[in-house]
């Protein structure tokens, strides 16, 4: 008796990851017909946002971070804002604010006017030229997909994303996104510069002016309902020691420290990344049509969760270490068992 229930949910659990890796790839597809090249870049969007995290995308301007963006909204039917950041820009101007009206009686009252923030596909473009204060505003949502002003609660609608962007080369005048921040993104993505051939390709778009119809895939409930799926992805012990291995592999002074990392790194990856690492992990699992994890898919993303998260030394600045080679390296020294 118990063997057949045990059957019945394997089977419905497989029948959930192949409805899954349908609407992934359906959606995947729909998205790649806007955006020229860049399969790793939409790739790593949508894993984020169907896991319920945030994307720091990190390319000059001119590649199509925005046209992703709205690409998405319109696959995924969802609402979608973008917010330019600058030196003056205030928390207030995201969030929102307190303003005083009146009601049918002539009362004054205080009424809660809400910001650009709510939304549900946010783009926060050159989110480094903010100042702390207002980079800071984006923490709780972020986090906690709400926003508290006045003492109040303002939850966002969800599926809440944010996708913020930033400019490697200008940096006069910006101010770098604090640990605490960056930690909160899922994924950091290097958006690479186009090949010859896609540079053609999009000049002929936009000089020919072709119309790219994009079809509404899913909706907010679609996305909420896949959701749901990712908790029941078996993530065996071995995989989530893996993923702590992974993770303790960016630290200096543990055993799975590589003799680069012992000499370049200051500080390495929070708890918080091998969280993300299992959710990415999950979400690629599904996207292949299985129920559960393998090492390949702890491995998949590992580097856009780890990036960012990983600060080098002074001898690392020194020598102009790439963090991604840095990491990339790390990984292909763990063992997946031990």
């Amino acid at each position: 008796m118990s063997q057949d229930i045990s059957t019945d949910a394997s089977d419905l659990l497989q029948e959930e990851a192949d409805h899954f890796k349908a609407d992934y790839a359906a959606a995947q597809q729909e998205v790649g017909k806007m955006i020229v090249g860049q399969e790793r870049v939409v790739e790593a969007t949508l894993t984020a946002l169907f896991s319920g995290g945030n994307v720091l995308l990190e390319g000059v301007p001119g590649l199509g971070k925005t046209e992703l963006v709205k690409a998405m909204s319109r696959v995924l039917d969802l609402e979608f804002r973008r917010i330019q950041f600058t030196p003056d820009l205030m928390p207030a101007d995201i969030i929102g604010t307190n303003m005083m009206s009146s009601d049918e009686t002539g009362k004054y009252r205080f009424e809660f006017r809400p910001g650009p923030i709510f939304t549900q596909l946010l783009l926060a473009d050159e989110i480094n030229r903010a100042s702390p204060k207002t980079q800071s505003a984006l923490l709780e949502t972020m986090q906690e997909g709400s926003v508290t002003t006045s003492g109040k609660v303002h939850h966002l609608e969800q599926p809440f994303f944010v996708m913020a962007t930033q400019n490697p080369i200008e940096q006069e005048g910006t101010y770098p996104l604090p640990e605490a921040q960056l930690d909160r993104f899922m994924f950091k993505v290097e958006v690479p510069f186009p090949t010859r051939s896609e540079i053609n390709e999009v000049v002929s778009r936009t000089i020919l002016k072709e119309p790219v119809d994009l079809q509404k895939l899913l909706d907010s409930a679609g996305i909420m309902k896949l959701r749901t799926v990712l908790d029941k992805v078996v993530v065996a012990d071995p995989m989530r020691d893996y993923a702590v291995r992974l993770i303790l592999a960016t630290h200096a002074d543990t055993e799975f420290a590589s003799e680069e990392v012992k000499q370049f790194v200051r500080w390495g990856a929070s708890p918080r990344a091998a969280q993300s690492l299992i959710r990415a992990a999950r979400v690629r699992a599904l996207s292949q049509g299985r129920a559960h994890v393998a090492f390949e898919d702890i491995r998949y993303f590992a580097i856009e969760v780890l990036q960012h998260r990983v600060l080098l030394n002074y001898d690392g600045q020194a020598e102009n270490l790439i963090i991604a080679d840095l990491i990339g390296d790390s990984i292909s020294q763990v063992a997946e068992e031990v």
